[in-house]
């Protein structure tokens, strides 16, 4: 027999690498969602008839549930809602339950909600279940990127963060593929179920597995033997005074619950550093967004491409994985601090706005593909640092909450209202080029608000800076099942 406290220290099979790949391998199947979901084979189109009366059958979810643009549009950011909503609930409820555990609901609720995409019968069930994909996503989206700090080698925590940021224009593309083959090949509902039969394994072992531990939380065993003792409490009272009592009780971590996710709100928002990034990453995600979604259009205005899709597809693919893993490696080797983190934030989005800039002042499409090609591989290079200084300028607790406000800002003031934006100053101007030059402009803005940053220096850093140099001889490069990696996991 092994005492309960020594059970809940043995640590979990998961090692540091083997936490990374999971989590990679998680965040490309959500962003293959995302891809899938937009590509012909899945999006489909309505049926249409030419003036000499040939007619094309309608295909995919469009022309099965025969949704105008406007309902094939809501759908494609439907997730949005769920996101917005549950990121910070997640975030908030880290600090009262297994973060680890969190995420196996999360993935769950993810799981359910694609598979129930395959299902729908018309417009209103996949555009809730698109919502719920959100809801799921939230968990994931909060919670990963600090569990990935905690147990990352402390001279690669940024090129570990990149790894994991990397599936996103990986997955995304990937997704065009998936979508376009299983669409088109089978049907689009067996491309959602695949995703489902994908993903299942991850919340089966987010519940299966002993659960890992954020550092700066309380573990989970001094709360459940607080709990224990408060209910022993209740011994010997009538139960009419126990179901009052537990009601009572109830409300008040509710209270307190609301309670604390206000003061953290507050000292997020006092927090001079990470408000500089967030706002430097909301100008910044305005541009990418509009990018991504009238780019294509922009580039066959401008420089009549018939494959528009496909070469802004291919450069975004190419340099979104290569620029992400450099600027994780590059800040590695710089010294991850947040002070050089903002450093490369401020040159990498300053020099690449320039390339960007001048692409589209070339009037020949060779000149256009170099210069923009550089531009985002240095655009892209700022994924890493981004996020690190999200996750290092506060205090551990605070992490999962800083990256769920962050993802939340990045989307509601960014790219969600950049894409109609740009198409109101493209009809009021009506020429792609100045428009497209307009966009880009902004990335200057974006640079200039992280050179401030480049002035500050968190005090939560000076903490984690000496924590890491007292502990770097003590710490196993890997959660083996010692005693010493238990203590790391719940320090």
């Amino acid at each position: 027999m092994v005492p309960k406290s020594a059970q809940t220290q043995n640590p979990s099979w998961f090692t540091p690498k083997r936490l990374l790949i999971i989590f990679c391998v998680i965040n490309l199947i959500n962003y293959v969602d995302r891809g899938a979901i937009a590509s012909n084979g899945v999006n489909g189109s309505l049926a249409t008839c030419t003036d000499s009366g040939i007619c094309s059958a309608a295909t995919g979810i469009q022309g099965d549930f025969n949704l105008n643009n406007f309902q094939d549009g809501v759908l494609s950011s439907a997730f949005m809602v769920g996101l917005l909503i549950a990121s910070p609930i997640f975030a908030s409820l880290a600090k009262s339950h297994n973060p680890f555990r969190l995420i196996g609901v999360g993935l769950s609720v993810w799981t359910f909600a694609v598979a129930g995409c395959g299902s729908s019968f018309d417009f209103w069930s996949i555009a809730i279940c698109r919502m719920l994909v959100g809801v799921g996503e939230a968990s994931f989206i909060s919670l990963a990127a600090p569990f990935i700090d905690d147990n990352a080698p402390v001279a690669q925590k940024t090129a570990w963060l990149a790894a994991f940021y990397m599936c996103i224009p990986a997955g995304t593309a990937l997704g065009y593929v998936y979508g376009g083959l299983v669409g088109s090949q089978f049907n689009w509902r067996i491309a959602f179920w695949g995703e489902a039969i994908l993903m299942l394994p991850f919340p089966i072992l987010g519940f299966l597995i002993q659960p890992l531990q954020l550092k700066g939380f309380a573990p989970m065993e001094s709360k459940q033997r607080l709990t224990s003792i408060e209910e022993n409490g209740d011994d010997g009272m009538l139960a009419e005074d126990q179901a009052f009592i537990r009601g009572s009780r109830l409300s008040s971590k509710l209270w307190n619950q609301f309670t604390r996710f206000s003061e953290d709100m507050q000292e997020l928002l006092h927090d001079r550093v990470y408000v500089i990034n967030v706002l430097g990453y909301i100008a910044y995600n305005f541009v990418i967004g509009a990018y991504s979604y009238w780019g294509p259009k922009a580039g066959y205005s401008i420089y009549h491409m018939s494959n528009a899709d496909l070469l802004f597809g291919g450069i975004t693919i190419v340099c979104g994985i290569l620029g992400t893993l450099s600027g994780g490696l590059i800040l590695d080797k710089m010294n991850s601090t947040i002070s050089n983190a903002f450093k490369l934030l401020f040159g990498a989005t300053f020099i690449g706005a320039i390339f960007c800039l001048v692409a589209f002042l070339f009037k020949g499409l060779p000149g256009f593909i170099i210069f923009f090609s550089v531009g985002e591989l240095l655009i892209f290079a700022t994924q890493a640092p981004v996020n690190y200084v999200s996750l290092r300028c506060v205090k551990p607790s605070l992490r999962p909450l800083s990256m769920a406000i962050s993802t939340v800002s990045i989307h509601v003031f960014g790219d969600v209202p950049s894409a109609p934006l740009v198409g109101v100053l493209q009809d009021h101007i009506n020429d792609w080029r100045k428009t497209a030059l307009c966009l880009t402009s902004v990335f200057f803005l974006a640079a200039g608000i992280w050179f401030i940053g480049t002035f500050f220096k968190s005090a939560d850093e000076d903490v984690e800076d000496q924590s890491a140099t007292t502990s770097r001889g003590k710490r196993k490069p890997l959660l083996e099942g010692s005693s010493d990696a238990s203590s790391h996991l719940h320090a």
